[in-house]
């Protein structure tokens, strides 16, 4: 198992990545719009990800042994990024990625305890019941 915490420091950097792309993102979109800003997002993460891959290699002409489902992963953006667009200006960035996060959670939760998509299965009980619902007031409290 990973030391703890190198895990939490993945994580803080994975999010700080988010807290800096979604206000990023919000530029674009408030530029030019929401499939235009996707677009450009997708292009620089597309160029981000070839570079090591020039050097390092890669198994991308396996892409068939994935399932077709997670295929369509990509299209999500649009939806993330139309979400960061349209709220950032209206409430903040601290509002829409605590919003956005209380949307995360709520899905990872029902994919946890189902296992589904290959997560490792974790039944929902009363803690985690709690925490969600600290997490949604905390969302009231940073919106309001």
């Amino acid at each position: 198992m990973q030391p703890i915490l190198l895990i939490i420091f993945i994580g803080l950097i994975g999010g700080m990545a988010i807290g800096l792309q979604g206000p990023m993102s919000s530029i674009i979109t408030q530029k030019l719009g929401s499939l235009e800003s996707v677009f450009i997002i997708h292009i620089g993460g597309a160029v981000a990800a070839l570079i090591p891959m020039i050097f390092v290699g890669t198994r991308l002409g396996e892409w068939r042994s994935v399932p077709w489902y997670v295929l369509v992963a990509g299209a999500f953006g649009l939806i993330v990024i139309t979400a960061m667009g349209y709220m950032i200006p209206r409430i903040g960035a601290a509002g829409a990625l605590i919003t956005l996060m209380a949307g995360q959670i709520l899905v990872a939760s029902v994919l946890d305890h189902f296992g589904w998509l290959g997560v490792a299965q974790r039944t929902m009980d009363i803690q985690r019941l709690i925490g969600f619902g600290v997490v949604i007031f905390g969302v009231w409290l940073t919106v309001r």
